[in-house]
């Protein structure tokens, strides 16, 4: 070991380390906003109802086939809703997901998601 510190520990590779967490952070952060403004579409029930929602996992659309709405069985449409919207964040999950670990390279960073 060297005198006074370690190894390969010298002012010139933290720096650069420091250079490389911040380079990575800021491309994180970019990467964040860009899959905010992002929406994902999710269909259930052959199309018979669609969810939109952001990155920020905000609904901003439901659409719904009329042949869908019965009055007499309003419990499968809330079930195709719920389902449509669920399937939509589950999509904008993944993608953050998937996004992160490519920029992460697979490292469980934590406090990072």
């Amino acid at each position: 070991m060297a005198r006074g510190g370690f190894p390969g520990m010298g002012g010139g590779n933290m720096n650069n380390l420091m250079k490389q967490a911040q380079k990575l952070q800021k491309q994180m952060e970019d990467m964040q906003k860009e899959l905010e403004n992002k929406i994902y579409e999710a269909s259930v029930g052959g199309g018979a109802v669609t969810a939109a929602v952001t990155g920020k996992k905000q609904v901003t659309d439901i659409k719904i086939k009329p042949e869908v709405v019965d009055p007499d069985d309003v419990e499968m449409l809330q079930d195709l809703i719920i389902s449509a919207v669920n399937e939509a964040l589950k999509k904008a999950e993944d993608d953050s997901s998937g996004e992160m670990k490519k920029m992460t390279g697979g490292m469980n960073i934590p406090g990072m998601f």
